[in-house]
């Protein structure tokens, strides 16, 4: 019997991407013939190929086809003595996006603000979802649980544990273009960019590598097994901890994460540096998205950065490499990212490390740099002392309109994008008048507004009198420093000396001279200024060379994944 099966991605149930021709895989043993059919509704031949398998895997590709609904596939395998065959039904053509990241995008339906009454929907939203397999560690046991995946529709049980923001930003592009939209998840809470990308591409870069040599240096003289039972053992010990920080927080409402660990002992979570780690670098891009290479997308939708912020000066190195990564393999070197830049986040106990505004300059960056690459500000979306804002639906529909400006340019780019940081002009101060600084903002040509933020503010007055600090009176998220690099509260008025909309003023009483400036530069405060858009003005500052900010992590890291 031939010796052949289709990659665990194609099913019943599936959304083929349009327009774009279809690549269509799978495995077996090498010289056999492959061929694949795909058929329309009403069994009319629409495209076909056929190959054969080389080096244990095959890959065909079909022709681009226009949306439609209700398609078959058909694969046949050929061998000297016998033909076998795989069939598929229930297909849909129309738009695929990966929602990919980390616990926020991973954050399921059911537990966001939104999805106990979405989840009451009966009318189908058109929207089918494919989980890749969630399994860091290629046993027998991972390839049982793969074969198990399938793509699901709106009838589906599991639908309540589908991405939030995916399914948000899914079912609001299916009906503003009219067709089918299929998601498919690649996350996974707590992780850092670097487990999602090929060692290769790691290893280019002397920082980048960084993330590999942490790694070898802790598994060395290691053996597979020993380092896979260190793990396992880690896993017992830290389900049970959970257990009890679990009924900690629910007995004890307010508990410190210091009280909790005095109590129950310290969180050892992510656990020992291994093979079977999860966390690992390239692990999750081994066990997970080569998995689904190269299904033929549209694009990708990403959340992800919190867990790097323990090295965010090379994010944007990092994020930016993933990207050419993901393009290589997917055989798609214009493939859009559309990325979230991270929101406000801060918890009670610790100090503002300024890590995050680093991250969110770095996601600016790349969003500047890298083509087809799309950032969705969500500065003001964060909540209060956890790491996960519970209502995804505002931010998803965001997302979905940077795709339909900058993807599917059904929208002017500045309807869609948040003003932006573009320039700076000096003016030193002289016997008429004080030193200013004027900010320029791209996708501001209709000015901004002012929306008061007073919960955030009082948020962020009682995490700083935590740490010891007060919030200065003339506090307005707008700092300014001189030659010195030592900043100041901002007063600001909306336009320059020319008047045009989209600029900004600044000055202060406390620097004659202002070199530099900067906004909402904390990883948790007010967020006020928004372009006539409705969008936040995305953090900045003028200049990295202003002075040099911290580079830890939060204290409490478990509660990165969900």
């Amino acid at each position: 019997m031939a010796n052949f099966s289709v990659a665990a991605i194609f099913s019943d149930h599936m959304v083929l991407q349009r327009n774009k021709f279809i690549s269509i895989f799978g495995y077996g043993d090498d010289g056999l013939k492959i061929e694949a059919r795909l058929f329309s509704s009403e069994n009319e031949l629409l495209s076909q190929n056929t190959g054969f398998i080389v080096n244990g895997r095959w890959d065909l590709k079909l022709d681009p086809q226009v949306a439609r609904t209700n398609c078959s596939l058909q694969i046949l395998c050929q061998d000297s003595t016998q033909n076998s065959s795989i069939e598929f039904s229930d297909i849909a053509i129309g738009e695929v996006w990966i929602a990919g990241g980390q616990s926020n995008m991973e954050f399921e339906l059911q537990n966001c603000t939104e999805g106990p009454d979405e989840l009451k929907l009966k009318d189908n939203p058109n929207i089918r979802f494919y989980y890749t397999n969630k399994i860091a560690w290629k046993d027998e046991h991972f390839y049982q649980a793969e074969k198990a995946t399938a793509w699901q529709t709106w009838n589906s049980e599991w639908k309540k544990a589908w991405s939030a923001v995916g399914y948000f930003f899914g079912k609001k592009l299916a009906e503003d273009l009219d067709c089918t939209v299929g998601i498919i998840g690649c996350n996974w809470g707590g992780t850092s960019a670097s487990a999602w990308m090929r060692k290769e591409f790691l290893e280019k870069d002397d920082d980048l590598r960084t993330y590999l040599t942490e790694q070898e240096e802790a598994t060395k003289g290691k053996s597979i097994e020993q380092q896979c039972k260190e793990y396992d053992d880690y896993v017992v010990e830290n389900d049970a901890w959970q257990i009890k920080c679990n009924e900690l927080y629910a007995t004890v409402p307010g508990i410190t994460w210091a009280q909790v660990q005095e109590k129950i002992g310290v969180c050892k979570w992510p656990g020992p540096k291994s093979c079977k780690n999860p966390y690992r670098p390239t692990g999750l891009y081994d066990c997970m998205l080569s998995r689904i290479m190269p299904y033929t997308t549209k694009g990708v939708i990403w959340y992800q950065g919190e867990s790097d912020d323990h090295k965010p000066e090379m994010y944007a190195k990092l994020f930016s490499t993933m990207i050419d990564n993901w393009r290589t393999d997917f055989q798609d070197e214009k493939l859009p990212f559309i990325f979230v830049q991270l929101p406000e986040h801060r918890y009670e106990q610790d100090k503002d490390f300024k890590n995050w505004p680093l991250i969110r300059e770095a996601q600016a960056k790349v969003h500047n740099t890298v083509k087809n690459a799309f950032m969705t500000c969500a500065l003001d979306l964060g909540q209060y002392n956890d790491i996960h804002p519970k209502a995804k639906k505002v931010l998803a529909l965001r997302m979905e309109k940077t795709a339909l400006a900058n993807v599917y340019h059904f929208l002017p780019s500045a309807e869609a994008n948040s003003p932006m940081y573009s320039a700076s002009i000096t003016k030193p101060a002289d016997k008429n008048s004080k030193g200013t600084i004027t900010l320029v903002f791209t996708n501001a040509a209709s000015g901004f507004e002012i929306k008061e933020d007073d919960e955030e503010l009082e948020n962020y007055k009682k995490l700083e009198k935590i740490q010891g600090n007060q919030v200065p009176e003339d506090f307005t998220g707008f700092e300014v420093a001189g030659r010195d690099g030592i900043y100041y509260p901002a007063e600001f008025a909306f336009g320059g000396s020319d008047s045009k909309l989209n600029t900004i003023i600044l000055h202060s009483d406390k620097v004659e001279e202002p070199v530099f400036a900067r906004y909402a530069w904390y990883n948790y405060g007010p967020v006020r200024i928004f372009g006539k858009n409705g969008l936040p003005l995305a953090p900045f500052r003028t200049s990295a060379n202003d002075s040099k900010s911290q580079t830890e992590h939060a204290e409490i890291q478990q509660i990165m994944t969900v």
